[in-house]
């Protein structure tokens, strides 16, 4: 069975963004890294479009996905439910995903029940207003498998399901 993890960076007052364009940049660099090399692992990045958008560009060396109806150039778009679209990449000899944002795509595949590892990146931020990590009402248990610095004020939590 193909595997999908959510990977997501918020602030310690839990937002992943001011709004549904802000960009990344105010992560820390090693948390970019991590995002790069768990991305490239998995071989397989599944997104909205406004997440596709405050990147850019499609992420070299992984399969882009992005949830859309237009057709947008260098990467995959699609309109399938998490379920379909799973099975659809596992039929493609993929093993795993990740779940890389926004909120209404975290929570899609949260509702579907595909998801196995939350991976969250908490940095020393305070926005005091932004967006969740999800936006609909979820009732999920978490099980912290690992914690460990980023650096020095930064902490990746990573949950199983």
């Amino acid at each position: 069975m193909i595997r999908a993890f959510i990977i997501a960076a918020m602030t310690a007052d839990g937002f992943i963004a001011r709004d549904a364009h802000h960009l990344a940049s105010w992560t820390s660099k090693e948390d970019k890294k991590f995002f790069v090399q768990r991305t490239k692992e998995a071989g397989v990045m599944i997104m909205g479009s406004n997440t596709y958008e405050t990147i850019g560009r499609p992420m070299p060396g992984r399969l882009n996905i992005v949830y859309s109806r237009k057709e947008i150039p260098g990467v995959e778009t699609t309109t399938k439910p998490p379920k379909k679209l799973l099975k659809d990449l596992e039929a493609r000899g993929f093993k795993e995903v990740a779940i890389c944002g926004g909120a209404t795509i975290y929570t899609m595949f949260m509702k579907a029940g595909v998801v196995d590892t939350l991976y969250l990146t908490v940095e020393p931020l305070l926005f005091g207003t932004g967006v969740s990590i999800f936006n609909k009402p979820l009732d999920v248990k978490l099980q912290l498998k690992e914690s460990k610095r980023l650096n020095k004020n930064t902490l990746l939590l990573k949950y199983g399901i």
